[in-house]
């Protein structure tokens, strides 16, 4: 999403852009046409491109916006046992190819009661 919002009141007069001083805005005039430029790594949210606007054209609320946005959606892998989420199968994959094997798809809970089952195993039994 753009958070750089501007209405159809813009005439292109670059009040904004001649006044942002982090300089995150710019333009661009290409086949008889201007286009304005936003940059959000250098953007401050001062708004100072707001105040400045002769024509009210820039949205400012829209950089106010408390809201997710989505990246990037993984399938997860759960837990054999029970179910829940343990962690991405893109992950999964990146372990197995460092480690040199297929990972248990256990969670935390399980994955201690499997090595204690196990360890209980290994101990020698006592005779009386």
């Amino acid at each position: 999403m753009s958070y750089f919002i501007v209405n159809d009141k813009c005439n292109g007069c670059l009040s904004c852009v001649e006044n942002c001083p982090a300089n995150a805005l710019s333009w661009q005039d290409d086949d008889g046409q201007r286009t304005l430029l936003h940059n959000m790594a250098r953007c401050v949210r001062c708004a100072n491109c707001w105040r400045i606007c002769p024509q009210e054209a820039i949205e400012f609320q829209h950089f106010l916006e408390n809201e997710w946005d989505e990246v990037v959606a993984l399938r997860l892998v759960h837990c054999k046992i029970c179910g829940e989420p343990i962690y991405t199968a893109d992950l999964e994959k990146t372990l197995s190819e460092n480690i040199g094997r297929e990972l248990d798809r256990l969670c935390p809970k399980h994955k201690y009661a499997d090595f204690a089952a196990r360890q209980a195993l290994m101990k020698p039994q006592k005779r009386g």
